[in-house]
């Protein structure tokens, strides 16, 4: 690293105070865990991990421009990094440009328009839902925000909670989030637009332009869905708390989707092999897909069966080399060589936000490799108690596969 650049971030960080860190810090939690954020004191030690994660360096400082534009230390940006208000303005315009996500920028402005007498209002309302926090009497609004996403209150795509609140004493925010809530749907309905359901058989319309094939989802049930569901262990110290919740999830999201959902749980290894095996032999003329879920402990390349012990943290995954046929898809809960987590009371972080997307886009016509994207991102960017998950796709889908949402 050279000297030149070294000597900007401590000019920088020599510039700041507290309450500016935090607010760093809360525009860093898409990329930095919170545990990991917690330890941070002073804004040197912020950008030595923001250069650890690649998000700042010598020949990369957008971000760090950005993060001092959303604080609105102008005279740092353009003292330090020969930049400016209109500059960055202009750059923000650029889509996929900001790194910033809009749910943090809307949160950050919310915490800046509240007054003292607000903040304590929302704390007093909320001593319900976060009687068992660690939330102390002074923390400032941005603090309470993560306590609030900690305990599940608000997250990206719900904010209704936060809404109510606000709209008892300051109904101008609560429109602020009626207004970033209307954003997302117009981006959602701008990806329908794109990825239209069918080409017109018209002669007229044939030189009509066509986005993307779609896969037919015309029968009735559209498939099967598998769920393979492994909860108790020989050793019982391994039990997989909480993936009971994932099956009732899944179930739940595949049956709204109208296929034949079966469930099978604590399966031994042979039982496993011979189960998918036996579906792989049905008629599937009739139907259009078929989907099959796997929830165990694992490690590479191998699922654990019933009899079994292994990592608790552990879940099974597919072999990671790309299919040997087209139209397969495969959702990994975490790439090769980590841990992918659950909760004991809730389940999986991947498989609750998986269900939670389909429900919400399936309906606006997303197809399922974007579905699968957002849960990436949405999972890889989520504090896990101070850890980080990243889940993997690989596809050799040729075509959009879109759910048909009964009416």
């Amino acid at each position: 690293m050279s000297t030149e650049f070294r000597k900007l971030l401590l000019e920088v960080s020599e510039a700041l105070g507290t309450e500016e860190l935090s607010a760093l810090k809360f525009f860093s939690l898409d990329y930095v865990a919170k545990g990991t954020l917690e330890a941070i004191r002073d804004p040197k030690a912020l950008f030595e991990v923001l250069q650890e994660r690649c998000m700042i360096g010598a020949g990369n400082l957008f971000f760090l421009k950005e993060l001092l534009y959303r604080i609105h230390r102008i005279d740092l940006l353009t003292a330090h990094l020969g930049s400016s208000r209109e500059e960055m303005e202009r750059e923000l315009q650029v889509p996929g440009r900001a790194q910033v996500s809009d749910y943090r920028q809307l949160l950050y402005g919310i915490a800046e328009d509240l007054t003292s007498e607000n903040v304590q209002k929302v704390k007093f309302l909320l001593q319900g839902p976060l009687q068992k926090s660690k939330l102390q009497e002074n923390a400032s609004m941005l603090q309470v925000f993560l306590e609030m996403e900690i305990n599940e209150i608000i997250k990206e795509d719900n904010l209704t909670t936060l809404k109510d609140i606000l709209q008892g004493f300051r109904a101008d925010l609560k429109k602020k989030i009626d207004a970033y809530e209307g954003k997302k749907r117009e981006k959602y309905s701008r990806e329908e637009v794109r990825y239209p359901v069918s080409v017109s058989v018209y002669p007229e319309e044939q030189g009509a332009k066509q986005y993307g094939e779609i896969y037919k989802m015309e029968n009735n049930p559209h498939g099967y869905c598998l769920i393979i569901n492994n909860h108790i262990f020989k050793n019982r110290r391994h039990n997989r708390e909480g993936t009971l919740q994932d099956g009732e999830a899944v179930k739940r999201v595949f049956k709204w989707l109208q296929f034949e959902t079966v469930e099978y749980m604590d399966l031994e290894g042979k039982k496993i092999y011979d189960t998918v095996e036996e579906y792989s032999k049905k008629d599937h003329r009739n139907m259009d897909c078929f989907v099959c879920f796997i929830f165990s402990h694992g490690e590479k390349d191998k699922i654990k069966e019933s009899d079994s012990s292994g990592h608790l943290e552990v879940d099974a995954r597919p072999p990671t080399s790309i299919p040997d046929r087209a139209d397969i898809l495969i959702g990994m809960a975490t790439v090769e060589d980590y841990f992918c987590y659950r909760s004991r009371s809730t389940g999986s972080v991947y498989i609750q936000s998986l269900c939670e997307k389909m429900e919400l886009l399936c309906p606006q016509r997303m197809d399922l490799a974007s579905i699968l994207t957002e849960v990436n991102r949405e999972v890889a960017t989520k504090d896990i108690e101070g850890f980080k998950q990243m889940p993997k796709i690989t596809s050799t889908l040729l075509k959009l596969l879109i759910f048909e949402v009964p009416q």
